[in-house]
This record gives C-alpha cells, sequence and structure tokens, in this order.
C-alpha cells in the first residue's frame, strides 16, 4: 500500500538530505574555494534563482548567519531598479524568457571580482540558462544547485540547447528526483516535494567551508548577525557600509 503519510516523508528526506551530504562534499568543496576567492578580492556573490528557487537565493543572500557580501537578483529587480512595467512580470512563464538575464545583470551592482550561485530545479529556463551564459560571458565564475537526475529528463527552454549544467565551474546536486515530489500517489503523480531542503543544506554547507577558508587566511569573516538580537543592526550596519551600493536588500 502507498505510504502518504509524515513519517513516511522523513524517512525519504532524511535519506536525501545524508546522501547529498556524502555525495557532494567534494562539489561543495571546489565552490568554497571558488567563492572563498572572490570575498577576498572584495567580490560579492551573486545568487539568482526563479520560481521556488528564489528560496535558495534567499538562503545565500542576506539572511542572519550568511555572509553579508552577498546580493540576491530577483526578476522584480527590472521593475524596482529597472524601471520596467510590472504587468511584465505577472505571466508564471516569464522565467522563461532568455532576454531577462542581459536586463537583470545591465540593472545589477556587478563587479569582476564576484562569483555567481545561480539556483534552478531543472537548470533550463531561458532567464536560468541565460544568466549562466551572461555571467560566463563576462568572467565571472558560476556555481549551479540544481537536480541533476530532472535535468537529464527534460530539454532546454533556451535558444542555444544549453542547460545551467553546461555552463557552471561547478554544479551542486540537490539530490531531487524528477518532478522533486518523493511519496507516491494511489492514482499516479507524486507529492512533498524536496529540492528546497536539500538545496538549503547545500547552501549552508557552502557557506560553512567559505567562512571556514576565510579563517583559515586570516580574515573576520563579514557574518550577519540576527537583526532580532541586541546588538545585531548596529554589527550588521558596520559591515554592510564596506560594501555600499554593491548589494541590495530589498523584498
Amino acid at each position: 500500500m502507498t505510504d502518504v503519510s509524515a513519517a513516511a516523508y522523513l524517512a525519504r528526506i532524511t535519506e536525501l538530505v545524508e546522501q547529498v551530504a556524502d555525495t557532494q562534499a567534494e562539489a561543495v568543496e571546489r565552490a568554497a574555494e571558488l567563492v572563498a576567492r572572490a570575498v577576498l578580492a572584495g567580490g560579492v556573490v551573486q545568487a539568482f534563482g526563479t520560481g521556488h528557487s528564489q528560496a535558495t537565493a534567499m538562503e545565500i543572500a542576506g539572511r542572519a548567519g550568511g555572509l553579508i557580501p552577498t546580493n540576491r537578483i530577483a526578476l522584480f529587480d527590472l521593475v524596482t531598479y529597472g524601471g520596467e512595467d510590472p504587468e511584465s512580470l505577472i505571466d508564471p512563464k516569464t522565467e522563461r524568457d532568455p532576454s531577462l538575464a542581459q536586463r537583470l545583470y545591465d540593472n545589477t551592482p556587478v563587479e569582476p571580482a564576484d562569483v555567481f550561485v545561480i539556483a534552478s530545479n531543472s537548470g533550463i529556463n531561458g532567464s536560468i540558462v541565460g544568466m549562466a551564459q551572461v555571467a560566463k560571458k563576462n568572467g565571472h565564475p558560476v556555481i549551479a544547485i540544481t537536480s541533476l537526475d530532472h535535468s537529464a529528463q527534460v530539454e532546454s527552454r533556451h535558444p542555444s540547447g544549453q542547460k545551467l549544467t553546461d555552463l557552471a565551474d561547478v554544479v551542486l546536486d540537490n539530490g531531487g528526483p524528477f518532478g522533486d515530489a518523493v511519496l507516491p500517489l494511489p492514482g499516479g503523480g507524486a507529492v512533498c516535494a524536496v529540492s528546497s531542503i536539500t538545496a538549503a543544506l547545500l547552501a549552508q554547507l557552502l557557506t560553512a567551508e567559505v567562512v571556514r577558508r576565510l579563517i583559515e587566511a586570516g580574515e573576520t569573516p563579514p557574518v550577519y548577525l540576527s537583526a532580532n538580537v541586541p546588538g545585531g543592526d548596529t554589527h550588521n550596519d558596520g559591515l554592510l557600509r564596506r560594501y555600499a551600493g554593491r548589494i541590495r536588500r530589498g523584498g
């Protein structure tokens, strides 16, 4: 009998967390090397994701316990900073538009030392592939957080036919299955997705390894304190001044 329950999901996600931690350790090390090198050179981590992968970008950029030199690129930046019509982003399929990438890049305060972390479970949509292409064209290292299983089973939606995995310097596999959900339903299909959890795990593993490298290099890691603890704002504001004009902390 099909087991659709909290216990079944917990068992499956525990298995996947252990799998990701085990199989992605070497890739996390390589990604951390790229990020640490960028931060030590005065660079910023540019995090980008669309759809639910925006949550992964938020896990990297602008959260308590994370690195301060991080900036989240979002589709709505085209409205907030680029002056475009909000109506142009209402369509949920907007993320498939490859022309968005260059416009987003041009509206982002990017500098040569910056590194890009691009999150997409499928790794096939036009804006995702386009952003990786634009980043590579401008000499930035690209780290992908994606599902290798899902990406391998679908066609690219970018005119080039490329996928995120084709462009990344390092690929971090979130271990998610095709379709993301893991508990089979009696009538077909599945329920309960995993990629947000395993991608967040990869983001935090990456952060830990970057911070380790900064400490080993004799640097005090520029890390956020929670704004909801005493002294948090003062600590964060002091460090944010180092990166004035480089990182955005909008909604």
